[in-house]
């Protein structure tokens, strides 16, 4: 089992890398019934992987001046609420459990009966699997201050009671579908005003990341999970190395997609040697025309994943969308492969 922290720039979104990378396994057979797991202490549980791992990000990112933890719904523990947050770390946690708020009332009510703070469209990507359309759908934005209670099975040692902002996202109106829209999100962030709710929907939004890191890791990238390494060992190191390489990855994908990157080096993706090596293919990938040539700056990011992507099948085309993940993977698995002749053939001429 895999449980990693990506780490992302807050204005930009750029990814540094990872901050905590838990890996385990469980046993072929569960020590406890449920009763009894339910009454073990967090520490003792698998769900207290989402506690160290903000532990973690904690201690990792101490010289940050503003930690913003998030998680999805899985990470809806109180415990987390009552301990991790401090002056430099505030957390944004999907709502999982309809959880007592006070008065006899419960959290999704009281949202649903919250004022309306305002609405934005987004439009939603289809999903084939379900037979869903991509659509544009217009979301309903409430916000309302909260008091979580400590339940009979939460430690008595911590705070019986912790005040959190909570915030929706929900389709507005009827939907054919069967579940539309809606996020609840459970934050210690102050939400005062329509626009700080919007930047904690926008900055929840940005957990997807993990799920592309995810998709990579999978069946349409890597495919780590059909490896026949022979130990957990051996395939926990291919993951890790592969973390690494999907890091790379995103990195490059963001870089082409803004215009401000201009800044990045190419070295925060590759060695020097490997530096070297791409711009050796940089004059074989362009065409003979203008629109064909690299366009980006020596040095830069974005000048390296255009030969990357040229690698990956890419035209070049100023006309085409700019490249995806997997395209990208694609032109880094033939340009690692590239690289191998390369050094092979630079250590034979030097001997």
């Amino acid at each position: 089992m895999l449980h990693p922290s990506l780490v992302v720039d807050a204005i930009n979104c750029f990814p540094y890398g990872y901050c905590h990378v838990h890996m385990y396994n469980r046993g072929l057979e569960r020590q406890t019934d449920k009763h009894r797991y339910k009454l073990l202490g967090i520490e003792e549980k698998e769900s207290y992987k989402w506690i160290a791992s903000s532990l973690s990000a904690k201690e990792v990112l101490e010289g940050a001046a503003l930690k913003v933890i998030i998680q999805d719904r899985e990470g809806d523990i109180y415990e987390q609420f009552a301990t991790i947050p401090d002056e430099k770390t505030d957390l944004i946690i999907r709502a999982k459990s309809d959880r007592n708020v006070g008065e006899g009332k419960k959290l999704f009510s009281k949202m649903a009966a919250c004022e309306m703070a305002g609405t934005y469209n987004i439009t939603v990507d289809g999903d084939r699997r379900k037979k869903q359309e991509k659509r544009k759908i217009q979301l309903e934005a409430r916000f309302a201050e909260v008091e979580l209670k400590n339940s009979s099975r939460t430690a008595k040692a911590i705070a019986p009671t912790v005040k959190l902002w909570c915030v929706e996202a929900k389709e507005a109106g009827g939907t054919k579908h069967k579940q539309g829209v809606c996020w609840r999100l459970l934050t210690t962030i102050p939400v005062t005003t329509f626009e700080h709710a919007l930047m904690v929907i926008d900055w929840y939004s940005r957990r997807w990341m993990i799920e592309e890191v995810f998709r990579i890791l999978k069946k349409e990238g890597y495919d780590v999970e059909a490896s026949e390494l022979g130990s957990g060992t051996s395939v926990k190191k291919l993951c890790l190395l592969t973390l690494d390489a999907i890091i790379k990855l995103f990195q490059m994908s963001i870089a082409y997609a803004t215009d401000e990157e201009e800044g990045i080096p190419e070295t925060i993706c590759f060695t020097n040697e490997q530096v070297k090596c791409l711009h050796a293919q940089s004059s074989k990938l362009e065409g003979r025309t203008e629109k064909q040539k690299n366009p980006y700056r020596q040095g830069s990011l974005r000048y390296a994943t255009w030969i990357i992507a040229r690698l990956g099948g890419w035209k070049g085309y100023a006309s085409q969308r700019k490249p995806g993940i997997t395209t990208l993977w694609i032109g880094m698995e033939r340009f690692y492969n590239i690289f191998k002749g390369w050094a092979l053939a630079r250590d034979v001429y030097t001997r």
